[in-house]
């Protein structure tokens, strides 16, 4: 097992910094709220890593996997939620006006000084069941996930241990990374913020979001099951 868990942390190191709306969520989330909102966002997607993990070991995501139909709905679902998030943040940029803007850029000053001051990690007050929903539904509508978790995990769940358990805890260690590299880009992000939320850059920023986010979605309706 010990050697299963090592070979895995290897493969799922590569997997947590690649590229992805993950890390997009929490990177805007982060611009936009604060750090707190940014680990939020983390935990959210983390959680959605556990459904599919769960899905996995019981067997569920081998009928996506398997499916056409059951992939097809799931990716459509998954396209929506993306192509939706990508215009929002577009009509955000949009409807945004030079005194709004100004404004989200001295509440973004006034919460580094707060944050300066008591190590809240700054920011308006976050809705935290919000802002983790979009974590973990951005995660759990993307059907990639959950059939690189039911074409990798099994490989590394040895004969002779049960499988909830020892899936869970490869889980586990992809969402221990995964909150590593979440951590390193919010506090990244935190420490440019000042700059993000200037209104230009804000709203350059949310429109470079929302192509990403329909990028993403686009590249999803394009791939087959």
């Amino acid at each position: 097992m010990l050697a299963s868990l090592l070979a895995f942390t290897v493969i799922a190191l590569i997997l947590t910094v690649s590229p992805g709306p993950d890390t997009v969520i929490v990177l805007r989330a982060t611009v936009s709220s604060g750090r707190r909102a940014g680990f939020l966002a983390g935990l959210g997607v983390n959680l959605g890593c556990y459904a599919w993990g769960v899905a996995t070991a019981l067997g569920l995501t081998a009928l996506l996997a398997a499916s056409d139909v059951a992939y097809t709905v799931v990716r459509i679902a998954g396209v929506a939620y993306l192509v939706w998030l990508g215009v929002r943040a577009l009509w955000n940029a949009r409807r945004a006006v030079p005194a709004e803007a100004a404004e989200a850029a001295e509440a973004a000053e006034a919460a580094e000084a707060a944050e300066a001051a008591n190590g809240t990690g700054g920011g308006p007050p976050v809705r935290a069941l919000a802002i983790m929903r979009t974590g973990f539904v951005t995660n759990l509508v993307n059907p990639k996930v959950g059939v690189v978790y039911m074409t990798l995990l099994p490989q590394f769940v040895p004969a002779d241990v049960p499988v909830l358990p020892a899936t869970l805890l490869l889980v586990t260690i992809h969402n221990l990374l995964g909150a590593a590299w979440f951590a390193i880009v919010v506090l990244a992000a935190s420490l440019m913020r000042r700059g993000l939320s200037r209104p230009a850059v804000h709203r350059r920023m949310e429109q470079l979001t929302g192509l990403v986010f329909i990028g993403f979605g686009i590249r999803l309706a394009a791939e087959s099951g």
